[in-house]
């Protein structure tokens, strides 16, 4: 069996829970390695609708063990929120969830900071944050000052949170922002450190076990490739490295160790929140797949931006995670359009781009080079198989591997755990 990564290879929002829910039969360990509750993983079963923002989405899957790596930053109230919810839905936890004892945690002043500079920021400063402390915590990781789940089991825990409240206070006073009450924040911190207390253990050692144990681990990205912090739209991107090469650093599996690159794509591209979209939509087109494809945040609500396929940023995110092969998600939302287009590269100031630039003002600048294929204009929700699909539709799910170099070995026509089936030349279960 096969160690995996699953990566969004856009901007996030490509189906990545959906795909994860799909393989987790082929493993035994399914693991969160960065970002936090600004991510929303979706997942229908049957009549019932799962959005899971920290747990793994392998927490679904009855004998599959989750692991929430060091690299995730984590609130604790909306984690122990998400226990409580899938545990009402009749799926255990205990003995199947384990909680890294270095992730670092989201406090009160992490959220504020997070949202009174957001609120400060003029509007081309706006980065479009959820606001909900991940970069602050981050920050804190970073500059050596954070707290960690592990902090959670020492004695003098409502020590340590009161002195990061009074200092995070003067930030908090100078930024004109409300000042949390130490004594409300201890209380509330300590009770949370008594819920996850079991949950919370050594996950590096842990995994790396079960790896020489031979069971296999699939290491679940939140995001996409184009909001890395590294090789995304910087400064239009999360604060943590959702690429592939974050799945070893956040979590302690070394790289020999992984076998496999799935990169989840959609038929056409999205966005959430502020920064570059070459191939954006701002038209009854756009609007038509957002309806289509139900464009609106899991975590935020927020809809989302739609324009067409972009394979400069396919192309892109296939180099530097090192793509096997392509999930394609959302095949079906393209049912009804006459003419698809592809936008192939980008031109900005008569220079032609193959790949994506790094500068964020020539992103800005550039004008997608599209091409046209014909729809297929006929439902494809209902096809269980490759071959099935109507000519057009295998066309250009054809002419998308020659664009972007990378064969797709999963296809996806639809949000249930059943409208979901592989190219058997390209996709070879692990199991």
């Amino acid at each position: 069996m096969a160690n995996t990564i699953l990566i969004g290879s856009q901007w996030g929002d490509e189906g990545k829970g959906k795909i994860i829910d799909v393989i987790t039969t082929e493993h035994k360990w399914v693991v969160r390695y960065q970002g936090g509750n600004n991510a929303g993983h979706t997942v229908e079963i049957g009549e019932e609708r799962h959005v899971l923002h920290l747990l793994p989405s392998g927490i679904l899957r009855e004998g599959c063990s989750c692991v929430i790596g060091n690299g995730v930053v984590i609130d604790p109230a909306a984690l122990k929120q998400e226990i409580d919810e899938v545990e009402s839905r009749g799926y255990a936890t205990a003995g199947r969830l384990f909680v890294s004892d270095r992730a670092h945690v989201i406090m009160p002043y992490h959220r504020l900071i997070d949202e009174y500079r957001e609120g400060r920021a003029t509007a081309k400063e706006k980065i479009g944050t959820t606001k909900r402390g991940i970069g602050p915590s981050y920050a804190d990781k970073a500059a050596r000052v954070g707290l960690r789940m592990g902090d959670m089991l020492l004695p003098d825990f409502a020590e340590r949170v009161r002195r990061k409240v009074e200092e995070n206070n003067v930030i908090l006073e100078a930024l004109g922002a409300p000042l949390p009450v130490a004594d409300e924040v201890v209380a509330e911190y300590t009770a949370l450190a008594k819920s996850l207390t079991p949950y919370i253990q050594d996950t590096v050692t842990l995994l790396n076990q079960a790896d020489r144990r031979g069971e296999s681990i699939l290491f679940e990205g939140a995001q996409g490739a184009m909001l890395d912090i590294d090789f995304g739209t910087y400064p239009y991107v999360t604060s943590s490295n959702a690429t592939a090469g974050g799945a070893c650093t956040g979590s302690g599996i070394p790289p020999h160790r992984i076998e496999r690159v799935i990169g989840v794509i959609k038929g056409y591209t999205t966005r959430v929140g502020e920064g570059p979209f070459p191939t954006e939509l701002n038209d009854d087109t756009g609007e038509a797949l957002r309806r289509a494809g139900n464009e609106f945040g899991a975590t935020t609500g927020r809809p989302r931006r739609c324009g067409w396929f972009d394979a400069v940023v396919a192309r892109y995110s296939a180099m530097i995670n090192g793509i096997d092969f392509w999930a394609l998600t959302k095949m079906d939302v393209l049912d009804q359009q006459p003419v698809i287009r592809v936008c192939v590269a980008y031109e900005y100031e008569g220079q032609r781009y193959e790949q994506v630039p790094g500068l964020i003002s020539v992103l800005e600048g550039c004008r997608p080079v599209y091409e046209e294929l014909p729809g297929w204009n006929c439902r494809t929700s209902d096809i269980t198989r490759f071959d099935d699909l109507p000519d057009r539709a295998r066309a250009y799910i054809a002419r998308l591997e020659e664009l972007t170099g990378v064969s797709v070995g999963i296809v996806s026509v639809g949000p249930q755990r059943d409208r979901t089936f592989v190219v058997e030349s390209v996709y070879q279960p692990s199991v």
